[in-house]
């Protein structure tokens, strides 16, 4: 990608800006970009109860990101609802920068949605003869598992023992879907079974699976997509895109891990909860799941012509079919990305907001150690441009 194609992008507050936009992207991708109409109401089953109307929320577009990945390769535009100014421009930045620098690879480890149920008794002495039953009955706990669904595939079953209580850890791969209804309606079943064959109650969840908020279990194994982006910047670009130097950020490497360890904050990152909450809107995802989602260890490496930027995610609970994804323009932004179609676009479309998120967290650390961080809130996050 050169320069010219990447400077291409335009910008600017006015409607005739707004339209250039909406054209440049309608020809590289094929696709129309006119305001969608809203969808009829009896649609909305699944999708909400009580309905009123629509909430418009302002929608603007990064890019280009160029993404080499385990699933996709190419160059994307992405999608952001927000009503936070700087927050578009400052992932536009760290786009710019990435792709002047051949882009962002990302490595898509695996999908993993849980549910976890838990188990009573009143004689402690009957678990071990339980957890023998669920061991030895493992295939057929599967097998009614999966009789649930077209696309739930049970993983494992990891078993937890804690006074009175044994909690079985149900893990499955969902295929395109999020996944956290399926996995509940599997694990319902399954558990179904395990009460008729041993007589013991269970409630479905024990709060083990950290669905919608963050957990140490969430970052050492995951729930959703596990990924981990990667991409490598020259000095150059970093004080001509980033206006900074390489010494200054690394400065961030320096003492970021023990002030995050100091805050007992969630993992070491400046701010994913902003480039989830956004892309998730915009693309029809249950945005309660930010709460679980936003645990990454960004890492910044020297190199000898720049630095390298790391970033693991192990919790991107996301889909490409079902709920939010319906939605007439939440659809046509999947359509954008190349996620609306393919047995893998669930998992291009976690490579493409670990990438994302990825831009965002460069283009902030720039922000802060160039102090300009102040000044570009002031200049972008105010209705006084």
């Amino acid at each position: 990608m050169n320069n010219r194609q990447l400077q291409k992008f335009p910008r600017g507050y006015s409607q005739q800006d707004l339209e250039e936009r909406k054209r440049f992207l309608e020809v590289r991708n094929d696709i129309c970009l006119d305001k969608a109409e809203d969808p009829d109401p009896e649609s909305m089953k699944g999708i909400i109860e009580n309905q009123i109307g629509y909430l418009s929320i302002p929608m603007g577009m990064a890019g280009p990101l160029q993404i080499s990945g385990t699933y996709l390769e190419g160059t994307r535009y992405v999608p952001l609802c927000t009503v936070e100014g700087t927050l578009v421009a400052s992932m536009a930045r760290g786009m710019y920068a990435t792709s002047r620098c051949n882009g962002i690879r990302t490595t898509h480890f695996h999908q993993r949605m849980t549910r976890s149920p838990i188990f009573f008794f009143e004689n402690i002495s009957h678990q071990k003869r339980f957890l023998d039953w669920v061991g030895d009955h493992e295939q057929d706990i599967r097998e009614i598992a999966e009789s649930s669904s077209n696309y739930a595939k049970l993983i494992s079953i990891e078993t937890y023992q804690l006074n009175q209580y044994v909690v079985l850890d149900f893990a499955y791969t969902t295929g395109n879907a999020a996944g956290q209804n399926m996995a509940s309606k599997a694990t319902m079943r399954a558990c179904e079974l395990i009460r008729k064959e041993t007589g013991v109650d269970f409630i479905l969840d024990s709060n083990l699976s950290g669905d919608k908020k963050a957990s140490g279990n969430t970052k050492l194994k995951g729930r959703g997509h596990h990924v981990t982006a990667h991409t490598q910047i020259t000095d150059q670009v970093i004080e001509k895109v980033l206006g900074t130097t390489a010494e200054k950020i690394m400065m961030i490497q320096e003492y970021g891990p023990y002030v995050s360890s100091l805050a007992n904050s969630n993992g070491i990152q400046l701010h994913l909860s902003n480039a989830l909450t956004a892309i998730y809107l915009a693309t029809g995802q249950d945005v309660a799941c930010v709460a679980e989602n936003a645990v990454g260890y960004t890492q910044i490496k020297r190199t000898e012509t720049g630095l390298e930027f790391l970033l693991t995610m192990p919790s991107i609970s996301v889909g490409t079919v079902g709920g939010g994804t319906r939605l007439p323009q939440q659809k046509k932004n999947l359509e954008l990305l190349k996620c609306h179609v393919g047995e893998d676009s669930a998992a291009s479309l976690a490579e493409i907001i670990c990438a994302s998120a990825l831009c965002l967290e460069i283009s902030l650390m720039a922000a802060i150690v160039s102090e300009k961080w102040v000044d570009s809130h002031m200049r972008y996050g105010r209705t006084s441009l």
